[in-house]
């Protein structure tokens, strides 16, 4: 039996007391990564030479090369401006009103389903501040009337 136990690993447990790195100073400022350095080496000298290719392949209907060449030029555009007229939004009914004419818009196509996600948190954000304001009036209200 006591053969069986010196066979076998013993865990070493952490190899560094908690909090505490073998390299204290950390990683220097502005160190590149070899493979980054080592790739950058590689391409030196030839990046126009292999943009001029993949144009070329891009313009033969690479697929590939196409996508790669269009992503460049046009970068996914992240936010654009929506038009979408709501009624002016002063009581709670207004909101629902504005609400229903989100979703409308969005069942007709007209915006996409983020832009109705925004407008959306746009209209309950503005129904929370609407709401603490009402509930500090009548709190106003009732301190006044003792």
């Amino acid at each position: 039996m006591k053969a069986a136990e010196n066979t076998t690993t013993k865990q070493r447990g952490r190899p560094f007391e908690k909090g505490r790195s073998a390299n204290p100073a950390g990683r220097p400022r502005g160190a590149r990564n070899h493979a980054t350095i080592i790739a950058e080496a590689l391409l030196d000298g030839e990046a126009a030479a292999l943009t001029r290719k993949v144009i070329e392949k891009a313009k033969g209907g690479d697929p590939v090369c196409l996508r790669l060449c269009m992503e460049r030029l046009l970068p996914p555009r992240r936010d654009r401006p929506v038009r979408l007229e709501l009624p002016p939004i002063e009581t709670a009914a207004d909101a629902a009103k504005a609400m229903g004419k989100v979703l409308t818009s969005l069942s007709h196509g007209d915006i996409s389903p983020a832009d109705a996600e925004t407008f959306a948190k746009l209209i309950e954000t503005w129904m929370r501040s609407f709401e603490a304001t009402e509930i500090e009036r009548r709190l106003r209200a009732l301190e006044q009337g003792q």
